[in-house]
């Protein structure tokens, strides 16, 4: 995948404005490369937002979440609408790529390479998810944390940055879903060291084993938030039946210049 290079001199992947959020032209090698050179570096904590048209529909709702979108570090493809609108926009991306494939593809690559810490899910969901993976690919855990489904206390915040402080881990995955899951990476992304953190939503359910995959036919052609519909309809049915739609009609009048969103 070619890159584009900045004033500063630091190559970056092109990208392609959708509603006013660059996404990244990524595939899933560039993403575990890059993943690979910022903990060789560990330099800074970056994030990584793996978001398909959910999380854009959630950024023109609101402004700090567009900023969010903006400020990581990668903004991956996660869902065939954006491959489409990619290739549109000329850059040939063969597929999606989505945060249970990349989590399963990292580890398998990488092995007891680096250490992993799992961060998300209802209770017990992190610790099976860390387990799955380390009896399949030898992954070394450096910690699991399953959070309350409210806001932490002062006094939760500051021991979970200390247990990730101190299990110094090289990559946090967080499972939180969109938008809530990208809002603690950026908040979070000065409070400690971690080379890469991802938000990968539903992987921990899907890679511990807790729900079950559409099938690879219906990812790949763009039919897998049918598949998540129906299996859990009371908590998807706004985001596909009415947040998404709203969205799409946004980028039909985008593509055709009827209007322009910043």
């Amino acid at each position: 995948m070619p890159s584009v290079t900045n004033t500063q001199g630091t190559s970056h992947p092109p990208n392609y404005n959708v509603l006013g959020v660059p996404v990244h032209c990524v595939q899933m090698s560039n993403v575990i490369a890059e993943m690979e050179s910022w903990i060789y570096g560990r330099e800074q904590t970056h994030y990584v937002a793996i978001t398909g048209m959910h999380g854009v529909s959630e950024s023109r709702k609101d402004p700090h979440f567009r900023k969010i979108l903006k400020s990581a570090s990668l903004v991956v493809p996660d869902g065939m609408p954006l491959v489409w609108l990619a290739r549109w926009h000329g850059h040939p991306i063969g597929r999606r790529v989505c945060g249970s494939d990349l989590m399963e593809a990292f580890c398998k690559q990488t092995g007891c390479r680096y250490r992993h810490f799992f961060y998300g899910g209802a209770t017990g969901v992190a610790e099976d998810l860390a387990k799955n993976l380390h009896e399949r690919h030898n992954i070394a855990v450096a910690g699991t944390y399953s959070p309350p489904f409210r806001p932490l206390t002062d006094e939760e915040e500051s021991e979970v940055i200390a247990r990730v402080q101190a299990a110094a881990p090289d990559v946090l995955w967080v499972g939180l879903s969109t938008p809530k899951q990208e809002r603690w990476m950026y908040d979070h992304r000065a409070k400690f060291l971690v080379p890469v953190m991802l938000g990968v939503g539903a992987a921990f359910d899907f890679n511990s084993g807790k729900l079950e995959r559409a099938p690879t036919w219906m990812g790949n052609t763009g039919l897998e938030w049918l598949f998540r519909l129906l299996v859990e309809p009371k908590r998807l049915w706004k985001r596909y039946l009415v947040t998404i739609p709203s969205a799409i009609w946004s980028v039909s009048l985008e593509m055709f210049h009827l209007k322009k969103f910043d």
